[in-house]
């Protein structure tokens, strides 16, 4: 892929294949720093993901060499100083914490990260549901070098995978890891020779393409409600759920393509 020059102040670019949409960082000769800008425009990737009933899994991906280094400090500092965001509300927060006044993912979002995967870089991966990483990945989580806290998700979603000494270890030193930390740790879920992965992002976003959409959407949600309300909530949906993707058409489908000995063609109905 090669994308024109962006702007100064980077972009957010989106490219659909077939039922992917991939959703590129674009600000390469800064490290692919989040300037407000960029906030909005991968708030507005993310919705039109949720929205476009054709597209069935996004791609998160950067330009150049670099995921990305984080926050433009100079750019986002007075929004942090006023405590207001960079992304409108009513949009998908890609961070997907839940804020009021903020829409959540349903769509399944696979991420490839490589080179300089700071800050930010890391806690939207986090708030993906699957990563691959190059292996020449370098991660830090170092708000605490800049005498900020991280409120995208780290804190979070560090210890949930990790467990807390871990995530204390990286979140109070911001000390720089690597791939196979980061694999250790279940940050990430694949590690290849850098250069691959995103095409690997790609093979596992089209094999999720091919399932059938409704069932997707229902266990990632299902899953994701265990992990932040408990098992027993997360079980209190699965007679209702369950009936409900039963009688729809991609279940007759399902039985259907099982009979026949054939690959199914789901139509997300």
């Amino acid at each position: 892929m090669n994308p024109e020059t962006p702007p100064p102040e980077g972009t957010i670019t989106t490219e659909r294949r077939g039922t992917l949409l991939l959703i590129g960082i674009n600000r390469p000769a800064k490290l692919n720093g989040f300037t407000p800008r960029m906030f909005r425009e991968l708030g507005e990737a993310y919705t039109r993901l949720d929205d476009d009933e054709e597209l069935r899994v996004g791609v998160l991906h950067a330009f150049g060499k670099h995921f990305t280094a984080g926050l433009d400090l100079p750019t986002i500092a007075p929004l942090m100083q006023r405590g207001e965001k960079a992304i409108p509300l009513g949009l998908v927060e890609p961070t997907d914490l839940g804020t009021p006044g903020y829409r959540r993912r349903t769509k399944p979002m696979v991420v490839a990260v490589k080179g300089i995967t700071y800050t930010l870089g890391i806690e939207l991966m986090l708030a993906a549901d699957i990563v691959v990483a190059a292996d020449d990945c370098r991660f830090s989580q170092l708000e605490v070098k800049r005498g900020i806290m991280a409120t995208g998700g780290a804190t979070l979603r560090m210890a949930e995978r990790a467990g807390l000494g871990n995530a204390m270890l990286h979140l109070l030193t911001g000390d720089e890891f690597g791939s196979g930390e980061a694999l250790r740790l279940n940050f990430v879920q694949r590690v290849v020779p850098a250069g691959h992965e995103l095409d690997e992002a790609l093979r596992i976003a089209q094999a999720i393409a091919e399932q059938a959409p409704l069932a997707v959407t229902a266990t990632r949600l299902n899953a994701l409600k265990a992990v932040e309300q408990g098992p027993l909530a997360a079980m209190g949906d699965f007679i209702d759920v369950q009936q409900r993707l039963a009688n729809s058409e991609d279940a007759a489908e399902g039985v259907r393509s099982f009979v026949e000995k054939r690959p199914a063609r789901f139509a997300g109905r």
